[in-house]
């Protein structure tokens, strides 16, 4: 509750230990990774390109992935031409001149639309973070131009960044932070960031509430989205066109430790404006 007196007993260790850093954060992409197949073993791409840049995994580091290359893996293409078109659908992409097709799967793909406009459909994904489209993108992708593919969202990436996380340390005796990160625009602000749409063994929020500020005065509503920010972070390096680095290593922060996924940085319906 806002102006309510926090004490450090108030909070978990997790929270009051929530983030540290050493005054230097390193993003280091990790190059070399071939084009990712369905059924490839991310795990074993990351590996050899860490060794190739003769990097060791630290407990502390985060690996920040990007989702195209994870839904890759997975094999979470879906093929226009067999896609069944509701009627739904075909009005919808009247509306928003998009591929009736592509619509459809947005549709199934969504728990609603919100809004719509030429070019972009704005939908609640089914996993719960609002943006266009429901994440389903054609670039940096082969496709056939008579039987086009899309790309979809992880089915569950908390699940997958809690894969990814177990069989690096399975492989290396080390537990690294993992976070799969995605492009979102945004109500407020033109252009895309990268979020974190998975996490697995991080603490996504540093919840500061009931800290002092340098003037002592008590913070009510500070919460840092620790997880987006290294996601946004980690998307400069990345790229979104051909620059080919979809893992990159964060190294220089002390993240508390959860066994949390990214579902504490949606903010719950009745308590969004912009809706």
């Amino acid at each position: 509750m806002p102006g309510k007196r926090h004490s450090a007993a108030d909070k978990s260790a997790a929270d009051i230990s929530a983030t540290t850093t050493s005054g230097k954060l390193e993003l280091i992409a990790l190059r070399g990774l071939p084009p990712v197949e369905p059924g490839d073993d991310l795990v074993a791409m990351i590996l050899a390109a860490l060794k190739s840049a003769d990097i060791a995994l630290r407990q502390s580091d985060v690996i920040i992935v990007a989702q195209k290359v994870v839904s890759k893996a997975e094999n979470r293409y879906a093929y226009l031409n067999a896609v069944e078109v509701s009627a739904q659908a075909r009005e919808l992409a009247t509306r928003a001149d998009k591929d009736p097709r592509q619509v459809q799967l947005v549709l199934q793909e969504s728990r609603e639309v919100l809004r719509v406009r030429p070019g972009v459909i704005i939908v609640e994904h089914r996993n719960g973070y609002v943006h266009a489209n429901a994440g389903i993108d054609r670039s940096n992708i082969q496709s056939d131009t008579d039987n086009p593919r899309v790309l979809l969202l992880p089915e569950n990436p908390d699940q997958s960044a809690a894969q990814l996380r177990e069989q690096l340390a399975s492989a290396t005796g080390v537990r690294p932070q993992v976070i799969i990160n995605d492009s979102f625009g945004r109500a407020w602000r033109n252009g895309t960031v990268g979020v974190a749409i998975g996490c697995a063994g991080l603490q996504p929020l540093h919840n500061q509430v009931g800290e002092r500020d340098l003037f002592g005065n008590v913070l009510e509503v500070t919460e840092p989205a620790v997880a987006d920010e290294l996601a946004a972070a980690a998307s400069l390096l990345m790229g979104q066109a051909a620059e080919g680095c979809p893992v990159v290593l964060a190294r220089g922060l002390e993240l508390a430790r959860a066994e949390t996924g990214s579902e504490a940085l949606l903010r719950e319906r009745d308590m969004d404006l912009f809706r």
